[in-house]
């Protein structure tokens, strides 16, 4: 996979492409990261890319024509067949939440183009003529789509296959299935007062399996009780469930 990063703080993604799982899918030519400053498509002196909203109001709203640049020149391709061949992702309040269904689809592409955005917003017609995707994070603004842009390649590169050493890992993690997932324990046994649950000692795999899964129902319907709405529950899960509610209520 490749992702182009279009910005004006390019020093922003230094450290990605040093450290941590990213880099390493970027040593294993797995993920390729190009991250374009998007000043060098400018054409003054002072390399302006936000002006003035038309109409009026606060702050400066970010020009069209360097976005337009910007991605025609890094993909060699027309604006006409720009919107058919790549994935365009603009990170804006507005968008689709990045959930991990979505993020599953993403993995599958073999290029994207992240944009960046600042200031007030992005000209409209960026939206209406170059982007496929708008991508929110959540219901809160951040300082521009930089933040955004290192949570979604950080979800999408550990779907990539080869990426993660475990690959199991994945299956089981939360919002893999819909739920979340169930708590994990490791060595000491015993910490001050505190002793795992006995049954992850017993040696029982299907029964480890049965409170694995009835301790990922329980925390998903305390925490996100929308998440148990929305999953495709066997008819296991649903025993399982009404187990729960009668020790809850």
């Amino acid at each position: 996979m490749q992702i182009d990063v279009v910005t004006i703080f390019p020093e922003f993604f230094d450290c990605l492409l040093k450290e941590g799982m990213i880099s390493v899918a970027v040593k294993k030519n797995i993920l390729k990261i190009n991250v374009h400053n998007l000043r060098n498509f400018t054409h003054d002196k002072h390399k302006q890319v936000d002006d003035t909203p038309y109409g009026g109001g606060p702050g400066m709203v970010m020009k069209p024509e360097p976005f337009f640049e910007t991605v025609t020149s890094i993909t060699q391709c027309n604006l006409k067949e720009l919107k058919k061949s790549f994935r365009v992702i603009l990170f804006t309040p507005q968008g689709k939440f990045l959930e991990q269904k979505n993020v599953q689809e993403f993995a599958k592409e073999e290029r994207m183009i992240l944009l960046c955005p600042r200031y007030e917003g992005i000209d409209e017609r960026v939206r209406e003529h170059l982007i496929t995707d708008e991508i929110s994070i959540g219901d809160f603004v951040v300082s521009g789509g930089e933040f955004p842009a290192i949570v979604f390649m950080e979800a999408v590169t550990r779907m990539i296959p080869g990426v993660l050493g475990d690959e199991l890992s994945l299956v089981e993690e939360s919002f893999s299935d819909g739920l979340l997932e169930y708590p994990q324990y490791t060595r000491p046994r015993k910490l001050i007062d505190w002793e795992i649950p006995e049954i992850l000692l017993s040696g029982n795999h299907a029964e480890i399996k049965r409170w694995r899964r009835k301790e990922a129902l329980k925390r998903t319907m305390e925490r996100r009780p929308d998440l148990i709405e929305r999953a495709s529950l066997t008819d296991a899960d649903k025993k399982l469930l009404r187990e729960i509610k009668k020790k809850i209520y």
